[in-house]
Order: C-alpha cells, then sequence, then structure tokens
C-alpha cells in the first residue's frame, strides 16, 4: 500500500538528556545537562541524521534540560536552533497535556518532534500506539518514533500511532 506522504504524519518523542544535580541552589526548571547529557544529545542526534530524520517543527519544554538537548540534537541535524517553539506546557507535562499541545499543529508541518520530560512522556508512547510496546521508561535522551495515517494532527488520538522504532544512548553503547 503507497502512502500519500501528505496523508502521512511522523512524531519523534525525545526525553532530555541527562541533567545535573551538581547544585542545590538551581530550580528544578533551571537544572542544566551534565556532562553525559552533553555527550548523549549530540550522539543521539548523529544517528537521526543518519536515519535522515529533518522535523518540520520542533517543540521544546522551556526547561534549560530539555532547550539544550533540542538545541544539541538540532545543531547535529540541520534544524536552525533559533526556529525551536517552546511551550510552558510541556514542562512535566502529562499524557494528556502532550496530546493537547501536539494537536494544536496545523496541517503545514508532516515531521514533528518533542522533547520534554517523565513520567508524561513514557505514558504518552505507551498510549499513543496502536500497538502494546510497554516501553517501561523512556531513558535520559531516548528518542520515540510514531507515525499517523492522518493528514491532521487535531485527528490523532489514543492507540492511533504506528510504532517506529525506540532508541537511547544506552544502546547505542557496544
Amino acid at each position: 500500500m503507497v502512502h500519500d506522504l501528505n496523508c502521512m504524519k511522523t512524531l519523534y518523542i525525545v526525553r532530555h538528556a541527562k541533567s545535573s544535580w551538581e547544585n542545590a541552589e538551581l530550580s528544578d526548571f533551571e537544572r542544566p545537562l551534565n556532562e553525559r547529557g552533553k555527550d548523549d544529545a549530540p550522539r543521539m542526534g548523529k544517528w537521526l541524521k543518519e536515519k535522515e530524520f529533518s522535523p518540520d517543527l520542533v517543540l521544546s519544554s522551556p526547561a534549560k534540560r530539555a532547550l539544550s538537548t533540542a538545541r544539541k540534537i538540532c545543531k547535529v541535524i540541520g534544524f536552525n536552533k533559533e526556529d525551536i517553539k517552546t511551550d510552558r506546557r510541556l514542562y512535566h507535562a502529562d499524557d494528556e497535556m502532550m496530546l493537547s499541545v501536539l494537536r494544536e499543529n496545523k496541517g503545514k508541518y508532516n515531521k514533528i518532534m518533542m522533547v520534554g520530560h517523565n513520567p508524561g512522556l513514557t505514558e504518552f508512547v505507551n498510549s499513543i500506539v496502536n500497538e502494546e510496546i510497554d516501553i517501561d521508561n523512556v531513558p535520559t535522551c531516548g528518542v520515540v518514533g510514531f507515525s499517523f495515517d492522518t493528514d491532521e494532527w487535531s485527528k490523532i488520538n489514543w492507540g492511533t500511532g504506528k510504532f517506529l522504532f525506540f532508541e537511547y544512548p544506552k544502546k547505542k553503547e557496544d
């Protein structure tokens, strides 16, 4: 079966890379990436680039660790980091809020990357698919891909996504 690309949406969900707990004075929102996080984000960006993923839109939580992850991945895949859109609602969003933010996107975007936080992110990926994938935890800098056989993000609902892959930095270590 051949799909019309205009009737197909692709979503990549990314959990922020490993963050630092070094400075106890910082708020959760302001926590930066630690050294591992700074290494893992470009590494996952490289993997995405090898898979020829080029998003039309990147949505990120504005929390420092999430936005830094998005910027590091975007630098590698060739997406202008100035075009990253932040949405405060993605900061520790639950699965329902993530779906709501996703549905607001209009038709011109066919491929979206969304960067956020657990536990809502793991709940979202397990609820959006049309099959049992049972991912216990999307680890830091983990990426989960889905496709949707629809022409509008607003038509996406629980159980409508086709699972494409689940990758994360430790899986890449051989």
